[in-house]
């Protein structure tokens, strides 16, 4: 397979930790992992060549500035994955506009401002958002999700929007609405919650559709879980 250029934003644990590690393994990808924890991610990555790390956080107002200047070093962008996301549980009386907006800055608004800087670097590619079942209509709905799953319900907008506005092009976007997985903020949402998928497996899907998917579908929205509907 053509070595890519693969830039994943939320690599510093959980599913987009996972995804780096498998990104890496073929040694003629170039990885760029994005995260506020770049020493995390440095710890975790150090013992790879071909992944570089950059600290971004989403919950500002200059995301798009700030990686265009991170894109600068980069000669073209093959893969993008949208991974990072805020989870808020709280009962929605209790919910502040800081929810809200923290939800909406790091899930919405901070991905289309990445997507905006990485175009300058695509002439083709695969742009994957990574959505929540929640966020999927006709799912079944969680008390205390009303952010987030609502954040995640207009990323899913987003893409199908994108893939309208660049459907000429030869770069195709696609959303995975994910079902639960055991991670670090699944844990710090729910404690004590069992996902039935563990991060390391999530994470297996997710590559194989990034580097493959985008050969027959754009603007599609995919449910990723095991219970129905």
């Amino acid at each position: 397979m053509k070595p890519k250029t693969i830039v994943v934003a939320g690599a510093s644990r959980g599913i987009g930790k996972a995804m780096v590690d498998l990104f890496a393994s073929d040694t003629n990808n170039k990885i760029l992992a994005l995260s506020r924890n770049v020493d995390k991610m440095n710890a975790a990555f150090s013992k790879y060549d071909n992944v570089k790390c950059h600290a971004l956080d989403l919950n500002t107002k200059d995301v798009r500035s700030k990686c265009s200047a991170i894109f600068a070093e980069l000669d073209s962008i093959d893969i993008l994955i949208n991974n990072a996301g805020l989870l808020v549980n709280k009962p929605f009386t209790e919910l502040t506009r800081e929810d809200f907006d923290d939800c909406y800055s790091v899930n919405v608004i901070s991905v289309m401002e990445t997507v905006q800087a990485a175009l300058g670097k695509m002439n083709s590619g695969h742009i994957v958002n990574i959505s929540s079942v929640g966020g999927f209509q006709g799912s079944v709905k969680f008390s205390g999700l009303t952010a987030y799953s609502t954040s995640k319900a207009a990323l899913c907008s987003f893409t199908e929007l994108f893939a309208e506005e660049y459907k000429d092009s030869k770069i195709k976007m696609n959303c995975l609405a994910l079902g639960a997985a055991q991670t670090e903020m699944l844990e710090e949402a729910f404690p004590g919650y069992q996902a039935p998928v563990s991060a390391e497996k999530m994470a297996e899907y997710i590559v194989d559709f990034s580097l493959n998917a985008d050969q027959w579908m754009n603007g599609k929205i995919i449910p990723v879980s095991l219970s129905t509907p």
